[in-house]
């Protein structure tokens, strides 16, 4: 017989438990440790790619030229400066939709009302405006307050061209547009400020894909940290085929997106971007017996562990093996917690 060494990470379940037999070939000064009773889980581990969540584009007003630009990697929040245009500045306003026409006094209600006046209120500009879908003489008011604050014309309306309206606060990501260009057509592009990890998933593996579920994730350094699933695509794609490739492989190589939050994003530290590997817990087993990985003994296709007894009398106890976590197995057969088994010397 020789010891198992090494982690396996597959699920064995070789050979059948049987009575416990002497093993007086073995040697008996080896360490020992304890058989534990645990919870284990295996995992599958996938390759994917630390970065930030949503992707937009930003287009100028169409006339004007720029006169001003952020950095790439600045963070620009509610009210704040996306870019200048002939010296005006063009705020971010959040909001699910852009604005397509001028607001002001008469025009009718629409849903492009309430996210103006919910801006309004959130910088502090509306202590007398109820956000709704009307444009009344308060929001009138309140639009006049915050553009006096911005240092543009007072004018008391607000037309698509003057704000930038995504749904949260971005990080810029790249420059299209130059100072002195014309404010046309792509002005730069960003992303959302939330820090995620997103995984081409092979649809083969898709149900280890739970919306919620923790994951692990590894980090460039050999750091780690934990997240949760966010989203889980739904459209499966697969990677360019040629002539040259055989029938069928588009369909073996399809993938389908999942998206992972961090729960501590500060754990990726300053990266904007970096390769990552993500554990996805494949098995779970409960309140089972353990062993470590190396207190197996491999002969004909079967297992056993050293078990050593109260007087020093070291039994060779067959068992079936469960799934492997990390550096513990689970073991079935004539074991009980606590019992004291043989592992090589480290």
């Amino acid at each position: 017989m020789s010891y198992v060494k090494g982690t396996m990470v597959a699920l064995l379940s070789l050979g059948a438990c049987g009575a416990p037999t002497p093993a007086a070939e073995q040697p008996v000064d080896l360490p020992t440790v304890s058989v534990q009773r645990t919870d284990l889980s295996s995992a599958t581990r996938v390759d994917g790619t630390l970065g930030y969540g949503g992707s937009f584009t930003v287009l100028g007003p169409g006339s004007g030229r720029i006169t001003w630009l952020p950095g790439v990697g600045e963070i620009v929040g509610r009210g704040r400066a996306v870019f200048r245009v002939d010296g005006r500045v063009v705020p971010l306003l959040f909001g699910a939709a852009p604005l397509f026409r001028t607001l002001g006094s008469g025009v009718s209600r629409g849903s492009d009302v309430r996210v103006l006046e919910r801006n309004l209120k959130a910088m502090g500009y509306g202590q007398d405006l109820t956000v709704d879908s009307r444009f009344t003489s308060a929001t009138r008011a309140a639009v006049r307050r915050w553009q006096r604050a911005l240092g543009t014309t007072v004018t008391g309306t607000v037309g698509p061209g003057d704000v930038i309206v995504l749904p949260g606060p971005i990080r810029i990501t790249s420059l299209t547009a130059v100072p002195s260009g014309p404010a046309a057509g792509t002005i730069l592009t960003a992303s959302g400020t939330t820090r995620q990890v997103t995984v081409q998933l092979p649809v083969g593996s898709q149900r280890l894909a739970v919306p919620e579920a923790a994951v692990r994730i590894e980090l460039p350094g050999g750091a780690s940290t934990t997240g949760r699933i966010t989203e889980v695509g739904t459209v499966a794609t697969a990677e360019t085929t040629n002539a040259r490739s055989q029938t069928g492989q588009s369909t073996e190589s399809a993938t389908i997106t999942v998206l992972i939050g961090l729960d501590r994003p500060s754990d990726a530290g300053r990266l904007d971007g970096a390769p990552v590997v993500v554990a996805f817990t494949s098995g779970e087993r409960r309140n089972v017996l353990a062993v470590p990985v190396n207190a197996l003994l491999a002969a004909d296709r079967t297992y056993t562990v050293s078990v050593v007894g109260d007087g020093g009398a070291v039994t060779s106890v067959p068992v079936t093996l469960g799934i492997f976590d990390g550096d513990l197995v689970e073991v079935t057969g004539a074991l009980a917690e606590g019992a004291k088994v043989q592992v090589p010397a480290s």
